[in-house]
């Protein structure tokens, strides 16, 4: 005969409910705080430019890669500071509006052009460098010389395992 159903209720009542999901804790989760950091560092280093120069963070990323590397594609810019195609997009036609930079055809291939700073653009750019570097100095004034290379060592080795993981990914979905 089936249990009366306050039998069943009880029955029910008592039987353990299962646990509740795991929660996040988004301020331990490094991924959440590494973002953080390198948003907080990067607003803060943007103050220097946007004040100076009016120049906002894809922007600055542009002109610091065209310093450092000379003449390149949009493309290899995107590639080289993890920006998406649109965002580097929309900050070359800025600087170029502004005559930071100039584009150049790719007789080779006319869908891309190369791109590089103006001679007022090199002029910005190499204002900029001792006052960014000013910025990293100041952000690990607090660290030893022993610190400084145990963080920059573990940065290259996230990035490095960070990579090889986003590799075994894509791998995987395909």
């Amino acid at each position: 005969m089936p249990p009366h159903p306050t039998e069943r209720s009880a029955t029910a009542a008592s039987a353990p409910s299962p646990a509740p999901p795991a929660l996040l804790e988004l301020e331990s989760f490094l991924p959440y705080r590494l973002n953080v950091l390198a948003e907080t560092v990067s607003q803060g280093l943007a103050g220097v430019y946007r004040r100076r120069y009016g120049i906002a963070v894809p922007e600055w990323r542009i002109l610091a890669t065209l310093g450092q590397f000379g003449t390149m594609t949009a493309k290899d810019i995107g590639l080289h500071s993890r920006m998406h195609k649109t965002k580097v997009s929309r900050a070359a036609a800025a600087l170029e509006s502004r005559r930071l930079i100039v584009r150049n055809a790719n007789a080779a291939d006319l869908r891309e052009s190369f791109l590089e700073l103006t001679r007022q653009g090199r002029d910005i750019y190499e204002a900029l460098v001792p006052e960014a570097r000013d910025f990293v100095e100041a952000l690990l004034g607090g660290l030893t010389e022993g610190e400084r290379a145990t963080l920059d060592g573990l940065i290259e080795r996230l990035t490095l395992r960070a990579a090889d993981l986003n590799a075994d990914l894509s791998t995987a979905r395909r």
